[in-house]
């Protein structure tokens, strides 16, 4: 980035930030926590007010469900992070005799996206504050204000709690050239993005450290012992929250031949249509650009009827979700339902065993979604295992609406998080759920166990440590 020319507004940005930063560097423990709860309090006291905003600016999904993700990027985070140490000492090994101490990385730049902006710019600046991170907000250009409201609120509230001068700023725009400066920046400390697998890739690409996400394709399993209202139930849950809008939600249902017709069935009660042939190539159509192979940016969080009738297709007026009944071999770009659409559609596929089951789940997460999440329905632990053990995700969801379940804190002890990493497989350095213990350097001190003499550098075997044997040393030597 020295060799580039940066803009002059991307530098004084970033200078503020470094400015917060070194502030920063002089609270302690106490007033960090204080800072962080304002935030916290700030952003919980206006969840539904955001999420109105939200829907307001951007169309996408609905009001109720834009609250609840609010909830957990506010509460759940807070309760998850609140009593972590994040500043000085935060552990002691008295036996290994090595002292932790954590730092602040320096200033982030985060991206938002559309799908969660102002839940996700919650959570980016609750866990920013948490560890002394002064943090930059880039939003998407389709939910602008609603993130840029959300920024201003929760650092007021920082403000008013002690924190630095600008230790929470947003760009309200930046040219494409900009936004790969900050990220290039040489005084950001850290990339934190949520968006598209373009954008992603350019902040791995910046040059700085990067902490991106890959997408989701999540297939679901429904195995023999599985309760089947039960499952309907909880991936319908799942695939409707905010209209299918988080990217752990269900993309794809496998089901066993042996309860296949009673799945069907179930769906069908709780509003599903299924699709004919013509009307699943229809619906292809408006959901999936085949030429950028990416899904339409229309149907993303839009109601079930709303994007049937976009497509030509009429649906009773009870109808909540699309199905398209997929052949096995239906599996990759050429059949865009079996891939990420984050909407309420589900593709469909019936199996013949539970090997062919973890076939299929295998090549549709393969297909857009290695590393981030799969899901199942049983009762069987040992076909859980098996399951977990040979599909590629960061998280195996199980007997639990994949959405929530993966974000965690509602259904299960994963850290609360609207940024869900994938590990290698979808190029990531990590499968966590991220939050405040990656945004910190830890410092270890290591204090001096084994003390070699004069002598035994010369061949000599002769410890200070009287719990080392001579053998232990001379094999450490290479003398044995």
């Amino acid at each position: 980035m020295d060799s580039v020319q940066v803009s002059p507004f991307v530098d004084e940005i970033m200078n503020k930030a470094v400015t917060a930063y070194h502030e920063f560097l002089g609270f302690d423990q106490e007033k960090t926590d204080r800072i962080t709860r304002a935030v916290y309090e700030a952003a919980f006291n206006h969840r539904q007010s955001l999420a109105e905003q939200a829907w307001n600016e951007t169309g996408i999904g609905n009001v109720h469900d834009k609250t609840i993700k609010n909830i957990i990027a506010s509460r759940f985070v807070y309760k998850d992070i609140r009593s972590q140490k994040t500043v000085g000492i935060i552990h002691e090994d008295l036996v290994n005799e090595i002292i932790e101490v954590a730092l602040p990385m320096g200033p982030v730049f985060a991206v938002t996206p559309i799908t969660n902006p102002t839940s996700t710019a919650i959570f980016k600046i609750l866990i920013a504050m948490k560890t002394r991170n002064p943090i930059v907000i880039f939003p998407h250009g389709a939910a602008r204000k609603c993130t840029i409201e959300t920024a201003k609120l929760c650092y007021q509230a920082a403000y008013a709690a002690g924190a630095p001068e600008n230790c929470i700023q947003w760009v309200p725009r930046a040219t494409r050239d900009e936004v790969l400066q900050f990220m290039g920046h040489k005084r950001t400390a850290l990339v934190l993005a949520t968006g598209s697998v373009s954008l992603v890739r350019a902040a791995y690409s910046s040059g700085n450290p990067a902490i991106g996400v890959g997408p989701g394709n999540v297939p679901v399993y429904i195995g023999k012992t599985a309760d089947i209202p039960f499952t309907v139930d909880q991936i319908l849950l799942s695939k409707l929250f905010d209209n299918g809008t988080i990217c752990a939600s269900e993309q794809a249902v496998v089901v066993s031949k042996y309860n296949a017709w009673e799945v069907r069935e179930e769906f069908k009660r709780r509003g599903a249509c299924f699709l004919n042939a013509e009307e699943i190539l229809a619906l292809e159509k408006v959901a999936f650009n085949l030429h950028q192979k990416v899904m339409n940016a229309e149907v993303i969080g839009k109601p079930a009827r709303e994007i049937a009738a976009m497509a030509g297709i009429r649906v009773d007026e009870s109808v909540t979700l699309l199905m398209a009944e997929l052949e096995k071999e239906q599996v990759g770009i050429k059949w865009p339902l079996s891939l990420e659409i984050l909407a309420p559609i589900l593709a469909f596929y019936e199996v013949e065993s539970f090997a062919d089951g973890i076939e299929m789940c295998r090549r549709i997460n393969r297909h857009g979604g290695l590393g981030h999440t799969v899901s199942i329905f049983s009762n069987d632990h040992a076909k859980i295992l098996q399951f977990a053990h040979e599909l590629n995700a960061g998280r195996i969801i199980v007997n639990t609406p994949s959405s929530q379940g993966a974000l965690g804190g509602l259904y299960n002890s994963l850290s609360p998080s609207m940024t869900l990493a994938c590990g290698s497989g979808g190029k990531n350095m990590t499968t966590d759920n991220i939050t405040a213990r990656h945004l910190l350097n830890i410092q270890r001190i290591a204090f001096r166990k084994i003390q070699f003499c004069q002598e035994h550098m010369q061949g000599q075997a002769f410890c200070c440590n009287t719990e080392i044997s001579r053998e232990e040393i001379d094999r450490l030597c290479g003398r044995m």
